[in-house]
C-alpha cells in the first residue's frame, strides 16, 4: 500500500517552506532517514530525511513550489519483500516500517547519516541539471530568457554582461544547475544576439560619457543588486514591523565589571569548569526579570493588553552564517546557571543541525560586544517588549574610593516597548542587573 510522506513542523511558527531541491525521483528507492528533499523555510535550509522506505512513485511539487505544513511531500510504494509483506498484512508492515525510524524529532532521522548529495538529473531551484552538460557535451546555443533567473557568482560576469546591455542571470549557463559562467556570456556576445530578451532603460539626452558616469561611475565602482534570500526576508520584515509598531525607548548605564571577572575565575577554580560571561549576565537577566515581570511581556495592539508571560523563555541574539538569528532557550527562568550555560553553549551546534527554536521569545539577550563594541541601538524582537544588550569588556580607568583605577568596564543597553512599562521600570530593571555585574554575590539571595 502506499504511504505519504508529509512536510512535518519544521520549528516554532515556520509553518511553511519551498522546495529548493528534489535528492530523489520517482523511481527511486528510498532508505530509512535518507534525505530526500532540499527545502528552504523563512530561516535555514535543511535536507529533510524520510522517516520510512520504498520505492517513489510522486513528488508532492516542483521545484519553487511553498508548501505548507501537513502537505504532501512525497508518495512511496512498498520494495521488495515489503512489498509482498504489505499485500499480506499491510497493517503489520506499517507498523515495522514505523519502529524502524525512530524519528522522534519532527523532520529529522536518528539515525547517523551524512549530507546527501543532489544526484545529475535532479530538478534543482534553476531547472534539472542537464547530463549531457555535466559529462562534458557541448552546450546548446545561448540565449536569454526573460522569464526565468539564473544563477550567477562571479561578480565579472554580471558585468561583462552588464556592459554589453543584459543581465547575465537571464542567461541559461552551462555550469552545474546552469550556473551562467563567463564562456557563456562570450559565446552569447559571439552569436552575433544584438536584441537583449530583457528590457534596458531609457537613456536620457544627458551626454554618453556623463550618464556613464552618474549612473554606473568607474567600471569599478559599479553597482551589484544583491537579491535577498527567505531568511533576510524574513529578517527585514521582522525589523520593518518592529521599527514600525513599538514606540521604543533606550536606557543605558556603564558598569565596572571586574568583580564578575574575578568571580568567575573564582567559579572555574572552585568547580573545574568554564563559565562564560554571557551565560552569567542571562543568569541576572532571569532573575531580573523576575523582579520586574512586566518586561517579560508583549503587546496585543488588537486588544490593547499586556500580555504578560510566566515563563521566560529567553532569545540569545547570534550571528550565524546565514545572518542574524535568535535561537530561544524555553524555559530558562527554571534553569540553573550551569543548565543555562549549557543551552547557550548548545545553540552553534542546534543551528548547524537545524535543530534551534527560533521562535517564541519573551526577552532577548544580545551580547553585541563580540562584536567588538560598546553599544548599540538595538531593534526589539518584535512581539518582544524589551532586549537587553552588552557591551564589549574593555579596561578603562574607574574612580574607586575616590582614586582613578583601571578596572574591567561594560556598557549595558536596554531597549523596550514604552507602551509596556515606563521609563522608571526599565532603570530599575538595567540597575539590578548592574548591581549584579558589580556584586556579583548579591544574586544569591534570587537563588
Amino acid at each position: 500500500m502506499s504511504r505519504e510522506f508529509l512536510l512535518p513542523d519544521l520549528g516554532e511558527g515556520l509553518s511553511e517552506a519551498e522546495i529548493v531541491a528534489w535528492l530523489v525521483a520517482p523511481g527511486d528507492t528510498v532508505a530509512v532517514d535518507q534525505p530526500v528533499v532540499e527545502l528552504e523555510s523563512a530561516k535555514s535550509v535543511v535536507q529533510l530525511p524520510c522517516p520510512f522506505d520504498g520505492v517513489v512513485s510522486r513528488l508532492g511539487g516542483e521545484v519553487g513550489t511553498v508548501l505548507h505544513e501537513g502537505a504532501v511531500l512525497l508518495a512511496l510504494e512498498p520494495s521488495g519483500d515489503a512489498a509482498v509483506e504489505a499485500a499480506a498484512d499491510a497493517p503489520e508492515t506499517t507498523d515495522a516500517a514505523e519502529e524502524t525510524s525512530g524519528a522522534v524529532l519532527v523532520g529529522y532521522g536518528t539515525m547517523s547519516s551524512t549530507v546527501a548529495t543532489r544526484p545529475v538529473g535532479a530538478p534543482g531551484r534553476f531547472g534539472r541539471r542537464d547530463a549531457a552538460r555535466a559529462a562534458g557535451g557541448p552546450p546548446s546555443r545561448p540565449r536569454l530568457d526573460p522569464a526565468r533567473r539564473f544563477p550567477v557568482v562571479s561578480p565579472i560576469v554580471r558585468r561583462l554582461a552588464r556592459q554589453n546591455g543584459f543581465d547575465a542571470s537571464r542567461l541559461e549557463g552551462t555550469g552545474p544547475d546552469h550556473l551562467v559562467l563567463r564562456r557563456d556570456v562570450e559565446a552569447y556576445l559571439a552569436s552575433g544576439a544584438t536584441t537583449p530578451d530583457t528590457p534596458r532603460p531609457e537613456r536620457s539626452a544627458q551626454p554618453e560619457a556623463a550618464r556613464t558616469a552618474a549612473v554606473d561611475g568607474p567600471s569599478s565602482e559599479r553597482d551589484e543588486r544583491i537579491p535577498l534570500d527567505r531568511m533576510r526576508r524574513a529578517a527585514a520584515a521582522q525589523f520593518t514591523r518592529s521599527r514600525r509598531e513599538i514606540p521604543e525607548a533606550t536606557v543605558w548605564l556603564d558598569v565596572d565589571a571586574t568583580r564578575l571577572v574575578e568571580a568567575r575565575r573564582e567559579l572555574r577554580e572552585a568547580t573545574g569548569e568554564r563559565f562564560g560571561l554571557t551565560a552569567l549576565i542571562a543568569r541576572f537577566a532571569v532573575a531580573g526579570l523576575a523582579r520586574h515581570p512586566i518586561l517579560n511581556s508583549s503587546f496585543d495592539s488588537e486588544r490593547e493588553e499586556i500580555v504578560q508571560h510566566r515563563a521566560v523563555h529567553l532569545g540569545v541574539a547570534t550571528q550565524g552564517p546565514r545572518g542574524l538569528v535568535v535561537p530561544v532557550i524555553a524555559d530558562a527562568g527554571a534553569l540553573t546557571l550551569r543548565g543555562l550555560r549549557d543551552a547557550i553553549a548548545a545553540v552553534p551546534d542546534a543551528l548547524g543541525h537545524g535543530g534551534a527554536r527560533l521562535r517564541g521569545g519573551t526577552f532577548t539577550l544580545n551580547n553585541y560586544g563580540a562584536l567588538g563594541v560598546d553599544g548599540s541601538a538595538a531593534i526589539i524582537n518584535h512581539p518582544e517588549a524589551a532586549m537587553l544588550g552588552v557591551g564589549r569588556f574593555v579596561e578603562r580607568p574607574w574612580v574607586v574610593d575616590g582614586a582613578i583605577v583601571p578596572r574591567t568596564v561594560t556598557e549595558l543597553t536596554l531597549s523596550f516597548d514604552h507602551r509596556v512599562c515606563d521609563g522608571a521600570e526599565a532603570a530599575a530593571f538595567l540597575t539590578f542587573v548592574a548591581g549584579c555585574i558589580e556584586r556579583p554575590m548579591t544574586l544569591l539571595a534570587e537563588l
